[in-house]
C-alpha cells in the first residue's frame, strides 16, 4: 500500500509540475493578446467597443482565471486552485460560441479598417510574438481546454481514493468534461454547416435545398449506377446526409458558368429506404448495393471492396437514424 501511495505521489507531482509549466506558457501567449491588442486597442479606440468585444470575446476574463489558477498551482494549492477555476469554465464555452463570428469580424476589419491593419502588422512584428499572428493565438483557449481534461484525469488517477482531494478532483474532471463536450458540439456543428454550404455551392441552381436545420452531412463519393434495362453503367456522384441521399452528375465541361458544378438528378428520402448488399459479402472485387424506395430501386456498384463496405455501413446507419 505504501509503495502504491509513493508511486501515485510521484506521478501526481510530475503531472502537477507539467500542468504548471504549460499553464505558464499558455499565460504568456494570452498575455500577448491582452497586452498588445486588447488593452492598447481599448486605449487607442482603433476599433469600436462592440467590434472589440466580438473579436476577443471573454478573453480577458479567461486570462484572469488562468492567472488565479497559476497562482494557486505555484503555491501547491492544487485542489483549491482547480475548484475556483471550475467556476469560470463557462467562459470557455462562450468563447467557443463566439469564435466563428470573431474570425469573421477580424477579417472584415482587416479589409475595411486600414489603421487596424497597420496596428496589427506592427504588433505582430514585435520580438515577443516570434512570428506568430493574432489568428494563431485566438484559438488557444480551446486547445488548452482539451489539455486541461487530460491533465485533470491523470491527476485523479494518481490521487488516493480516500483522500480529501479526490472528491474535489472528481468534481473538476466532471466540470471540464461537460464544458469540453459543449465546445466539441459547437465545433462539430460549425464543421457540419461548412460541409452543407460547400455541397450547396457545388450543385447547379438553387432548386435542391441542402442547407436545412437539423441536417447532418455524412459522406460523398462516386458510384456506378446499374440501370434496370441493359444500358451501360453510369458514373454518378452521391451525397449522403442524415435524412436524404442525393444523386448528381457532372455538368458539361464547356458550360460557361457550371463547368465545375454538379446537376442534381434525384433526392431520395432515407426514412423510406431499405438497404441490402446484393453481393460483396466476400472479399471479391467490390460489390453491389440495392437501395429500395417506395417508387424506385437503385443498384449501386463499386469495384473497391472497402469503399462499398463503407457505403453500406454509412447508409445503414443513416437509414436507421432517419427512421427513428
Amino acid at each position: 500500500v505504501e509503495e502504491q501511495r509513493a508511486r501515485w505521489e510521484r506521478k501526481r507531482s510530475r503531472t502537477a509540475k507539467e500542468l504548471l509549466e504549460t499553464e505558464h506558457k499558455y499565460l504568456d501567449h494570452l498575455d500577448l493578446v491582452v497586452t498588445f491588442f486588447v488593452t492598447i486597442l481599448k486605449a487607442k479606440r482603433t476599433l469600436k467597443p462592440a467590434v472589440l468585444e466580438t473579436i476577443f470575446g471573454p478573453l480577458e476574463s479567461i486570462y484572469s482565471a488562468s492567472q488565479a489558477l497559476s497562482y494557486h498551482l505555484e503555491r501547491g494549492n492544487l485542489a483549491l486552485g482547480l475548484e475556483n477555476f471550475c467556476q469560470n469554465l463557462e467562459l470557455y464555452g462562450h468563447y467557443a460560441e463566439n469564435l466563428e463570428q470573431a474570425n469573421k469580424t477580424l477579417k472584415e476589419q482587416l479589409r475595411k479598417n486600414k489603421s487596424f491593419q497597420r496596428f496589427k502588422k506592427l504588433q505582430e512584428s514585435r520580438p515577443q510574438f516570434q512570428g506568430r499572428k493574432l489568428e494563431d493565438l485566438l484559438p488557444l483557449p480551446l486547445q488548452r481546454l482539451h489539455q486541461y481534461k487530460h491533465f485533470l484525469r491523470d491527476l485523479l488517477e494518481n490521487t488516493s481514493p480516500d483522500s480529501a482531494e479526490c472528491q474535489k478532483l472528481t468534481k473538476a474532471v466532471k466540470s471540464v468534461s461537460e464544458v469540453s463536450r459543449w465546445v466539441q458540439d459547437i465545433i462539430r456543428e460549425r464543421e457540419n454547416s461548412l460541409q452543407l454550404l460547400r455541397v450547396q455551392k457545388l450543385l447547379k441552381g438553387q432548386k435542391t435545398q441542402v442547407l436545412t436545420p437539423g441536417r447532418w452531412y455524412i459522406r460523398e463519393g462516386w458510384l456506378l449506377v446499374v440501370p434496370s434495362k441493359g444500358e451501360e453503367l453510369k458514373h454518378r456522384m452521391f451525397f449522403l446526409f442524415s435524412d436524404i441521399f442525393i444523386a448528381t452528375k457532372p455538368c458539361h465541361p464547356l458550360h460557361l458558368l457550371n463547368s465545375k458544378k454538379l446537376a442534381c438528378q434525384a433526392v431520395y428520402p432515407l426514412h423510406q429506404c431499405v438497404v441490402d448488399k446484393v453481393f460483396g459479402h466476400t472479399k471479391s472485387q467490390g460489390g453491389l448495393l440495392s437501395l429500395s424506395f417506395p417508387h424506385k430501386t437503385l443498384l449501386l456498384m463499386s469495384s473497391d471492396q472497402e469503399d462499398i463496405d463503407d457505403w453500406y455501413r454509412s447508409l445503414t446507419a443513416a437509414v436507421r437514424y432517419a427512421s427513428v
